[in-house]
């Protein structure tokens, strides 16, 4: 056997062609029967396992596909559904199961928040009043599935017991203890029925060890795995990590577990170091995370062999696997079908497939047989990328490396802007609004199509948008709105739109990833230096405003919402990345203000999502991340309103850079966990304009006046009412018409509510 093989950690779910997410939608739309859904998805499943194994991959997962998600998996079986959705035990019914995910007519959806520091979502588990049972045991499943359909010994996937609980919420943290000890057997009895299958190996990920972990934190891990030990001593455990370096490297590779997966990657050295400084032991498996599962560069397999080599010479008497930092579910299915891309650019691309083959050409290398051809065609690659002029725009680099030089502060701060501010739009009490955008109908995109494909004019296409802009200015109008949005008819992706008109960018044609559910998306490709060109948004914004005496806002995506959702160049690093895209960003700022757009808003959904997972390294990003958005933001008049919108995760863990922002109004999606989020408030005060989401656009569920009014009475007990915006908590593209009138007819009526009461009130 060689001492290096290649293995997998999990691949994109969705199908070369979205395949996955169109059977999905036509099972939720009732134009197929569960038993269609069942076979459609197994078919993309077992075509995923053959193509690794065709790619060469010796050990390939299973269990990493889902029917949404995989936490929501885990949740479903142990039978964690929240009470609302009267669950009585046993195997749980997919009318259920996307219940959860989705809300139904009778039910709110659970909570859907990123996962770690992706843009992936999962849906968080609610353990409150649930007794946890094992109610199907799929890594058995599907195990059971590679072997018999394509005798592939597989790998069994199942999400470790220590992150599902952190992930968790609606338990008494300080009863960890019992928590575990009440799921704890569930995960022995997974356990035992893979072995008494034959299963030699079970992949346990626990991502949450490259967070900030102490020693309680460890002290729970060691109980869970020599309880796993003790209980099932004849499957091997490989524990799994991802998405940075593990803090307490002596505690974990102690750990009574036959493997140990580190990312070398993402990791910023300090596994490579612990593993210099400490050794491995010889009796365990290093499973060595050194291709990118998280960006579409090709890897530099010099480099990367390099660091291969060394760990080889550090852990020189064990096992060795090659593997992905992270499962590739991050990562487009295959680069083999971009044609339209410049070649130069093509070349340099290494999606989902293409990964797999670096992992067997490294694990070859390292084993002796290195395919000297295949590395010069890699490195040739990267080179002639790194020489393009697309990457040596010299005025762009100098003006982001001295950003100091520029202005990055307003004018006058909040308190003398808001005064003028009320002078000139004469708002009233709780002023309504919404996020940016309304339903992308299906007449919508074909219209697009069309004019991408040519079979319209630019003419034509402009006619459409401009139709379906006036047809929802007057919708807003006659549901009786105070700040209105153009709709964003014209953009298909809030990071696409403004790529494919920045310099720096690249569209890929099939590039789709996995953000939540079957929502999937096209990132940007940011391959060169980032540079304004001419107006983006301003002909519709104009259009719109010309159609009404109400103020239409300008609507942009902000600089590191726009970084943290694009596959984003490495020769630079992310700060200075961002710096270009926010100077970009103001020119587009100045030119709504200049064409008479004077409510701008500068959306930053992502900022969270980009913190490092480690709390020691938030500052610093921090830091650059509110600087670029000030860059952006801050050339206007005070008179010119900033807004901002982002995705509640957290809120209070930052809230002074959140407040630093200096936007003149945020709002936040928050209708999951809207009475959380105002607890903090609490505790915190907020002293700019704000409005909390009133209701959950990812349902298509219409919310009741007096959810609304309770919301917004709740919100008022902790916040300034005279700061107070109401809004839906994000954008409405993909809502139906019907539902999305109806619930701003409601969001409308429930301010009207609260405003007379609490005018009744003051007098």
């Amino acid at each position: 056997m060689s001492n290096v093989r290649s293995s997998n950690l999990g691949f994109p779910r969705i199908g070369e062609k979205r395949e996955w997410k169109k059977a999905i939608e036509l099972f939720w739309a009732g134009k197929i029967q569960e038993a269609d859904l069942h076979k459609q998805l197994a078919a993309i499943r077992l075509d995923n396992l053959k193509l690794q194994k065709e790619k060469g991959v010796e050990i390939i997962p299973v269990n990493d596909f889902t029917y949404y998600d995989h936490i929501l998996d885990t949740a479903t079986m142990f039978g964690v559904i929240p009470t609302r959705f009267n669950y009585v035990g046993g195997e749980v019914s997919l009318a259920t199961y996307y219940g959860v995910a989705r809300g139904n007519t009778e039910a709110t959806a659970s909570e859907m928040t990123k996962w770690f520091n992706t843009n992936y979502h999962y849906i968080v588990p609610e353990l409150q009043n649930v007794t946890p049972q094992l109610t199907i045991n799929r890594p058995l499943l599907a195990y059971r599935e590679a072997k018999e359909q394509l005798n592939i010994e597989g790998r069994p996937v199942l999400v470790g017991l220590y992150t599902f609980l952190k992930l968790s919420k609606g338990y008494d943290t300080s009863k960890l203890d019992e928590v575990i000890e009440q799921f704890l057997p569930l995960y022995v009895q997974v356990l035992q029925e893979l072995a008494a299958e034959g299963a030699a190996w079970v992949q346990i990920d626990e991502p949450i060890l490259v967070t900030t972990v102490d020693q309680e934190d460890y002290k729970h891990i060691q109980h869970i795995y020599e309880t796993l030990q003790r209980e099932v001593p004849s499957i091997s455990v490989q524990l799994q990590t991802y998405f940075g370096a593990v803090d307490q490297y002596e505690e974990l590779v102690a750990l009574p577990v036959q493997g140990l997966g580190l990312d070398f990657v993402h990791d910023q050295g300090h596994n490579l170091e612990a593993l210099r400084k400490f050794g491995f032991p010889s009796d365990k498996v290093l499973a060595a995370g050194i291709i990118d599962g998280r960006n579409v560069w090709r890897a530099d397999l010099d480099a990367q062999l390099a660091v291969l080599q060394e760990i080889q010479q550090l852990a020189a008497d064990t096992q060795i696997l090659v593997q992905p930092s992270s499962s590739l579910l991050h990562v487009p299915v295959t680069a083999r079908t971009e044609e339209k891309l410049d070649v130069v650019l093509k070349n340099a691309l290494a999606f989902a497939e293409e990964k797999l083959e670096e992992l067997v050409l490294l694990a070859n290398a390292a084993n002796g047989h290195k395919d000297e051809q295949a590395f010069a065609v890699s490195r040739e690659a990267i080179q002639a990328l790194n020489a393009s002029p697309a990457r040596n725009r010299e005025e762009v680099r100098h003006a982001a490396a001295h950003v100091s030089e520029q202005p990055s502060n307003r004018a006058h701060d909040f308190g003398v802007r808001q005064v003028e501010q009320k002078k000139k739009w004469q708002l009233p009490f709780l002023p309504t609004t919404t996020i940016g955008s309304f339903p992308q109908t299906a007449e919508v995109r074909a219209a697009r199509q069309k004019w991408r494909k040519g079979e319209w004019s630019r003419e034509q296409y402009t006619e459409f948008v401009n139709a379906q802009i006036k047809d929802w200015i007057v919708k807003q109008e006659e549901i009786g709105i105070d700040v209105l949005v153009h709709g964003e008819f014209e953009r298909t992706d809030m990071v696409e739109f403004f790529g494919e008109k920045l310099a720096g960018f690249a569209f890929t044609s099939f590039g789709w990833v996995q953000s939540y559910g079957s929502r999937c998306v096209k990132p940007p490709v940011i391959f060169g230096d980032v540079e304004f060109l001419a107006p983006m948004t301003v002909e519709e914004t104009v259009y719109a405003q010309s159609l009404t005496d109400k103020p239409v806002k300008g609507m942009l995506t902000g600089p590191i919402t726009i970084l943290n959702w694009s596959f984003v160049r490495t020769d630079l690093s992310r700060e200075q990345v961002s710096y270009q895209i926010a100077l970009a960003l103001r020119k587009e700022v100045e030119a709504l203000e200049q064409a008479g757009i004077e409510m701008i808003q500068v959306d930053e959904p992502a900022l969270r999502e980009g913190l490092p997972l480690k709390r020691a390294e938030w500052d610093q990003y921090l830091e650059w991340a509110v600087l670029a958005f000030k860059l952006s933001t801050s050339t206007v008049k005070d008179t010119t309103q900033i807004h901002t919108h982002m995705c509640y995760c957290e809120f209070h863990d930052i809230i002074d850079s959140i407040t630093a922002l200096d936007a003149d109004v945020i709002s936040i999606e928050t209708s999951r966990s809207h009475g959380e989020l105002v607890h903090s408030f609490e505790e915190h005060t907020y002293p700019l304009g704000i409005g909390l989401g009133v209701y959950d656009i990812h349902s298509p569920r219409v919310p009741s006046v007096d959810e609304m009014v309770s919301m917004i009475g709740r919100a008022l007990q902790v916040l300034d009412p005279e700061l107070f915006w109401i809004n839906p908590d994000c954008g409405l593209k993909t809502r139906g018409e019907s539902e999305t009138v109806e619930s701003l007819k409601n969001m409308v009526e429930a301010a009207k509510q609260v405003r007379v009461s609490r005018s009744k009130i003051s007098v």
